[in-house]
């Protein structure tokens, strides 16, 4: 039986409202997919206060404002006042570019709970470097504002093979900034990052170190700042529950509608995704294909199937198992009883090695910008692997 039938599907608690995918920042991480600009349409403000609607009514409590830069937005506010006014915890995840005061004040005056502030690195060099931005002394003016208005801030930093070895000055800088949380973000290898991958794949000897540093400085601290440290997939043995299993808690809606059960499903091939300008949220969440296709364990290959561990991981991300095995049902590679787990372990060989031998140059970074965007989507096109191809795009920084 599917999980449909069994009628034990439960509603989203997690809206994800991906306001837009302009950003002014060109990370080499970023989670949106390569060819966002094949997605340039943006719901409207009433579009959007018709999908918090819906999926309050469904029973959705955590309500996330993303992007891209959710500050390019000109109604932000009006949507977090909305927001607010149907009962959601309403969260801001953003830059900081364009966060000014006056905006501080009209979201704190609409009822926003929570911002989470994003920094590259503890150095303005390295920050800077890896947004091709010149934002370091920006992002720390903005986390003082963040604090002056009262906001509970958590202070994200996307870790790799770059600031790994800066730890423990990140941490000093969130305490400096008085962050309630920090969130030392491991990078996932989607999106960008997946392009990237050759550069920001860091060694095994970089991880253990930098989880050592935070377990002293946790012990260190206390309650002082609540420090989370998200290991990257190809450094484990078994997978995660990817967003608590598909199509379970997160409802992601991107800037041209289109519903997602996680940030990158729009990576997977076979899948339409449902919109939410022609098909209720309620529709989309209970009876779209997409958001059953790997509910439940039927759709489960072995040796996902018969693993008794099946309701602990859910498989793993279907995301990770296309990109590394071509196929979206196979067992997440990252799983040493998967038959594909071999290439897991090569691909973090490789990064080692490239490491030592600091060959940079053989698989430059690939900035987010929307030359990149077009060139990487035109390489999608003709069925070539993005990482593979990432030297014909050597000189598109920004």
């Amino acid at each position: 039986m599917t999980a449909r039938d069994q009628g034990v599907i439960a509603p989203p608690l997690w809206l994800l409202a991906e306001l837009t995918y302009r950003c002014p920042l060109h990370c080499a991480f970023c989670y949106n997919p390569v060819n966002y600009t094949d997605h340039s349409s943006e719901l409207t403000t009433e579009q959007w206060i018709g999908v918090l609607r819906e999926a309050r009514a469904l029973g959705a409590a955590q309500l996330g404002f993303s992007g891209g830069e959710p500050l390019l937005r000109d109604d932000l506010e009006v949507l977090v006042r909305e927001g607010r006014q149907l009962g959601f915890y309403t969260n801001l995840i953003t830059s900081g570019i364009g966060l000014t005061d006056k905006r501080l004040d009209a979201l704190k005056d609409a009822g926003l709970d929570h911002i989470q502030l994003s920094f590259q690195d503890s150095t303005q060099e390295l920050n800077d470097f890896l947004s091709s931005t010149r934002t370091f002394d920006l992002k720390n003016r903005v986390a003082k504002s963040i604090k002056a208005h009262g906001f509970p801030m958590v202070l994200n930093c996307v870790l790799h093979r770059y600031n790994l070895p800066h730890v423990d000055k990140i941490i000093d800088m969130a305490l400096a900034m008085g962050a309630e949380y920090l969130e030392l973000a491991n990078t996932q290898y989607y999106g960008w990052a997946h392009a990237n991958r050759a550069q920001l794949m860091p060694t095994a000897g970089q991880l253990r170190e930098a989880e050592a540093v935070v377990e002293r400085y946790r012990e260190k601290i206390g309650h002082r700042c609540k420090i989370y440290f998200v290991v990257p997939d190809y450094f484990e043995t078994r997978p995660k529950k990817c967003m608590n299993g598909w199509g379970s808690v997160f409802l992601g809606v991107a800037p041209d509608g289109a519903a997602l059960p996680c940030h990158t499903a729009r990576s997977l091939p076979g899948l339409s995704f449902p919109n939410v300008k022609d098909t209720s949220v309620r529709d989309i969440w209970y009876e779209s294909d997409a958001f059953n296709r790997f509910r439940g364990f039927d759709w489960m290959k072995e040796p996902c199937r018969s693993c008794e561990e099946k309701t602990i991981d859910a498989g793993g991300c279907r995301c990770q198992a296309y990109l590394l095995t071509g196929d979206p049902a196979n067992a997440d590679p990252v799983c040493d009883k998967s038959p594909h787990h071999e290439t897991v372990i090569n691909v973090v060989k490789r990064a080692a090695g490239a490491a030592v031998q600091r060959e940079p140059e053989e698989h430059p970074i690939v900035f987010r910008n929307d030359t990149n965007s077009r060139r990487l989507a035109a390489l999608k096109t003709r069925g070539e692997p993005d990482h593979h191809n990432v030297a014909d795009l050597a000189g598109a920084r920004k």
